[in-house]
Formats: structure tokens, sequence, C-alpha cells
């Protein structure tokens, strides 16, 4: 440990020119007092280290010293810092590794290529939301990294199952984890959330890793695999060009593909018809409420009607605000009509007036 720390220590230096005692702490999460002794043990080993007294002193390295432990060229050290992910390596337990391999990169080009991770950053979980680090992700990445046997324990149905895999992967989806392990049915691996596990240890038995696993492709597949199968419903829609434009930002992009994949051809206002697949009613409720009046549902006829009913409801609200100048629904003026909260009716052409049936 002591030898890594003053590996690290060494790199710092070589990257950064001068460090004072405090700031070495700080990097390599040491006393100070750790800090001399790593700078003694250095300068014993022959590396030409030494101490600048004053307010403007620290710990450099001699003048044209230098230690080549990479090869990189500058545009492959730029790619490899952007690529480090400190939150999630750190979740993992990787930080150690990760802190040394960008102080390799920086060693060999400078400190300037960190510029690129201050101008590109990984935001992984989705908004609204935060993520918190499974208590077994780091017990997980272990056997991941080692390729060792794992053997978990996790709920299903009222029991707990027990199971030794073979893991193959860690994949971070919208800050969840999952763990992609073996064996499964057909020898198709088996995904499992992380944060779902009850245990999980690592053994001392080496498993042999499929050289022709992809790691990426299996996910890309397997996902979208899921997606489709939480489509089990659909109902037929009409979406604007807005609309139309909006669904694969608003709504699951595998569904929003499929549907704007079967759109007809645009009417004289540039509305399409498209079928769209949904989990269920009540979910295709939400989501359509989401695109408000750039999409029309024509079927289902009950879920037309609670689309209806939910429109006729904020059109009552707005309007009951407009005639109070602003004042809510229930403050009328003296004289204004008291009709129930009902909107007026609308005898434009195309209105909806027959019970849901649509006129055009």
């Amino acid at each position: 440990m002591r030898a890594a720390r003053a590996i690290s220590l060494l790199l710092l230096l070589q990257a950064r020119r001068s460090l004072t005692g405090a700031e070495l702490a700080a990097e390599l999460e040491v006393s100070e007092r750790t800090v001399q002794r790593d700078v003694l043990a250095l300068a014993e080993a022959g590396v030409p280290v030494y101490a600048d007294r004053g307010r403007a002193g620290g710990y450099r390295l001699l003048d044209g010293y230098r230690t080549r432990l990479t090869g990189l060229d500058r545009a492959e050290a730029e790619v490899l810092l952007l690529a480090g992910l400190p939150g999630p390596l750190g979740d993992m337990g990787l930080d150690g590794p990760a802190l040394a391999a960008r102080l390799k990169v920086l060693t060999e080009v400078g400190e300037a290529p960190s510029a690129g991770a201050r101008r590109f950053h990984l935001d992984a979980p989705g908004w609204f939301r935060t993520a918190p680090v499974p208590p077994l992700l780091a017990e997980v990445s272990r056997a991941v990294w080692g390729e060792r046997l794992l053997r978990i324990r996790y709920p299903r149905r009222d029991t707990e199952v027990e199971r030794t895999l073979r893991p193959y992967g860690l994949v971070l989806k919208a800050g969840t984890w999952y763990l992609v392990a073996g064996p499964g049915r057909s020898g198709v691996p088996l995904v499992y959330r992380v944060d779902r596990l009850v245990t999980a240890e690592p053994l001392d038995q080496p498993f042999e890793r499929d050289g022709q696993f992809d790691l990426a492709a299996f996910w890309e597949a397997k996902a979208e695999e899921f997606a489709r199968s939480l489509l089990r419903e659909s109902v037929l829609v009409r979406l604007s060009p807005l609309g139309a434009e909006r669904l694969p930002l608003l709504l699951e992009p595998v569904a929003a593909r499929q549907a704007l994949a079967t759109a007809g051809e645009p009417d004289g206002d540039g509305w399409v018809t498209v079928r769209l697949g949904v989990e269920s009613a009540d979910v295709a409720y939400d989501e359509l409420l989401r695109l408000g009046p750039e999409a029309e549902l024509l079927e289902p006829p009950a879920l037309r009607q609670r689309l209806a009913e939910a429109a006729a409801r904020t059109a009552a609200l707005y309007g009951a605000a407009d005639r109070n100048g602003g004042a809510p629904p229930n403050e009328k003026r003296p004289g204004e009509a008291r009709n129930g909260g009902d909107p007026p009716s609308d005898d434009r052409p195309g209105a909806d007036r027959n019970g849901g049936d649509v006129q055009r």
C-alpha cells in the first residue's frame, strides 16, 4: 500500500511541479506526517525530490526529472480523462485505481488535458430523482473485476433465493446499477438489480469468461426487449406536426419509434394517425396528457372519454379564472352566469359534440 501511495505522490509532483504537504495529504487522503515519510522514502530510493521553504514553498522534483509510465499521446490522454466517470468508479470501490490512472495520464501530457474534464461531465441519474449507492455494489464490483464467482441472495415472491453466478459485467442505467451474470436459461445471461440483492459474496473460485460476450450489445438488446415487453396494449392517436416531433422526447423511445414507423400520410393540416403501444390505459392517460392539444386520442372510447373530461376540467379552470380577472373559480362576480362550472358549448366545425364521436 505504501509503495502504491509513493508512486501516486511521485506522479502528482511530476504533473503539478510543486505541492505543499497539506495539498499532498488532501490528494492522497493521509496525514502530512505520512507525506513526509513517503517523500523521505522516495529520496532514499534515488528520486530527486526536495522541499522548498517559505510561504511559496512545497515539495517538488528536480527540474528535468521525468519518469515515463505510459506511452500515450495527447489525444489518447484527452479521451481517457473524459472517460474517467469518477462518481461511478468511486461507487464501485475503484476510486484508488482511477486516481492512479488519471495521474499517469497527466504525467505524460501535463495538466492541460484536465481542462477537458471541466467541459464534459456525465450526470447518470434522471431528473428529479436521487441515486443512492447500493450497499453491495463494491462486493459485486470486486467479483466482476476479479472474474470470481459471486454468491448472491435475492428476494423472490415471499422467500429468498440463493444463486452462485458468473458476474459478466455491471451496467449503470439512469442512476440504477444492474448486474449481468450467468448462468441463465438456454445459456443467456440474466440481469439483477444490485440494490435488491440481500447478500453478495465474491468467492475465491475463478470462472472462465466467454471471450465472445459483448456487454454493451447484450444490454442494448435486453433493454429494447424489456421496453417492448411492457407495451401490452395499444391506442390510436392523431398527432400534430409538433406532437409527432415531441413524441420520442415525452414517451418511451421504443414505443415512439414503433408508432412513428406506422404513421400514415399526413392530412391537410399535417396531422398523422399512429398506433401507439402503451403499458396500460392508466399509463397512456398520463402520457397523452403530457402532449396536450398536440395529440387527439381516437380509441379506445373509454380512454377518450377520460381525456375529454380532463380537458373539460382544465378549460373550466382557465375559463373561470379569465372571467373573474384571475380570481379562483368559486369567487364569482355579481351577474355572472352560474351553470355549475360547465364550459360553454362549442359549436365550431369539427368540435366533439356527440358523446365522444369525432366529427371530421
